[in-house]
């Protein structure tokens, strides 16, 4: 009968590492790196791991507002992102979400006809200069006298023009970012010691 309970007891442990050694392997937990390319620094290995989506951060995970998942941030430096603002600097905004991408405008009407306001969305889907790197979507809001309101998707060359006018500034910013940087680029100059 010991026999027994010693053959359960090593079985369950075999078990139990099979499936501990699978579930650490189907997560890519292992993986071959070189030695010459990992950073020294722990710092600088948890951002790298981090930015490639392989870790956790309990931060995120505690907050509870659902941000736990991989993290796409648009820096405000980013191009595409600069000339969004630039040119929608006229019209107030309701929505700017850096991690998301997305800048939401407020309702806005020229005043011509209080009846009638218009509402632009712009998302960013990559952050390289690219017609299809970035999607513009308008909503018109009609009101009737009994202000009832009806809400539609529309599409009109003010997207267009949107698109192609904040594509032409983000490249003027990129083309002002290569020549500073060019500028102040130092030469590889070895020292003697």
């Amino acid at each position: 009968m010991m026999f027994l309970n010693n053959f359960k007891k090593n079985m369950l442990f075999c078990i139990a590492g099979m499936f501990f050694f699978s579930f650490i392997t189907a997560c890519g937990l292992y993986d071959k790196s070189d030695a010459r390319k990992v950073s020294p620094n722990s710092k600088e290995r948890v951002k790298k791991n981090l930015e490639e989506g392989k870790g956790l951060s309990l931060k995120k995970m505690m907050s509870g507002d659902g941000s736990a998942g991989t993290n796409y941030q648009f820096a405000s430096s980013n191009p595409m992102w600069r000339a969004t603002l630039e040119i929608l600097d006229f019209l107030p905004l309701s929505n700017v979400d850096y991690s998301g991408g997305i800048v939401t405008t407020d309702w806005y009407n020229e005043g011509t006809s209080q009846d009638e306001s218009i509402k632009i969305t712009v998302r960013f889907l990559t952050n390289e200069i690219r017609a299809d790197g970035i999607k513009i979507i308008v909503h018109k809001k009609s009101c009737s006298v009994d202000q009832s309101c009806r809400i539609t998707k529309i599409a009109s060359a003010l997207e267009q023009e949107l698109q192609v006018a904040i594509l032409k500034k983000a490249f003027i910013f990129e083309k002002d970012f290569n020549k500073t940087k060019k500028k102040y680029k130092r030469d590889n100059v070895k020292y003697d010691e």
